[in-house]
Formats: C-alpha cells, sequence, structure tokens
C-alpha cells in the first residue's frame, strides 16, 4: 500500500497540481487586493451622492436598518470582475501552454510505422497462407 501511495505522489501531475494550488492561491490574493484597491474604488465611484457604491437601503430609518438592508451591487460586480480576471490568467498561464505542449507531444509520437524487416514479412505472408489453407480443409 506504501508503494503504491509513493508511485501515486511521485507521478508528476500531483506535484503539478499541488504547484499550481500555490500558485494560484498566491495570485488570488494579488488579483484581490488589485480588485479592491482600483476597482471597487471605481465602481464606488459611479454610485455617486452619500452612497456607499451601487446599490441602495431595502427599508429606510435608523442607520441599523439601513445598514442591515443595504443591497451591495457593488460588491457582486466586484466578485465577477474578480473571478473573470483570476480564469483568464489561469487559462492564459496554465491551460493554454499545457495545451500546445500537449499537441507538440502528440506530433512528435505519432510516427510513421517503420515498413516491417523482409524476414518478418515474409514470415508473415506464410503465416496466413497457412491459415487460409487450414481453414479451406475444415
Amino acid at each position: 500500500m506504501i508503494k503504491g501511495f509513493r508511485e501515486f505522489i511521485m507521478r508528476g501531475n500531483v506535484i503539478d497540481l499541488a504547484v499550481a494550488v500555490v500558485i494560484g492561491t498566491a495570485f488570488t490574493a494579488v488579483v484581490t487586493k488589485i480588485v479592491e484597491g482600483v476597482i471597487t474604488p471605481l465602481i464606488n465611484a459611479l454610485g455617486g451622492g452619500g452612497k456607499v457604491g451601487l446599490g441602495g437601503s431595502l427599508r429606510h430609518g435608523s442607520p441599523e436598518i439601513e445598514k442591515a438592508t443595504f443591497v451591495d451591487f457593488g460588491s457582486v460586480i466586484t466578485a465577477v470582475i474578480n473571478f473573470i480576471l483570476i480564469a483568464a490568467v489561469v487559462y492564459l498561464i496554465l491551460v493554454v501552454p499545457m495545451n500546445k505542449l500537449q499537441e507538440r507531444r502528440r506530433r512528435g509520437q505519432v510516427e510513421e510505422p517503420a515498413a516491417p524487416a523482409q524476414d518478418i514479412a515474409l514470415l508473415t505472408e506464410i503465416r496466413d497462407l497457412l491459415r487460409t489453407q487450414n481453414t479451406s480443409r475444415s
């Protein structure tokens, strides 16, 4: 069981996946800070007035009620932008190069089969003749 587990861990896919998770986590933190520091203030500026971004209160009254019933569309837009940026970078940095690498490997692996040696071709022909003779006698 330990030997099988060791083989599983030593496969390139598991190690590549671990590296991708670590890099993805670090990159997510960078994108989140960019979105929070640059894009969110721009979206909030579009809200105008005394609002805290794009959104509004469902009920007016005391500040506690307005805070509890505030619908914040700006944070939803920020989350969507965050997701699109991360997905685009992961696609461009990981998926596209891996697809090209696999395509190159496929092109390199698919080779024209070499013609069999003359003695092997002759033996194959004899085998086929014997097979047809045996089936015709039966």
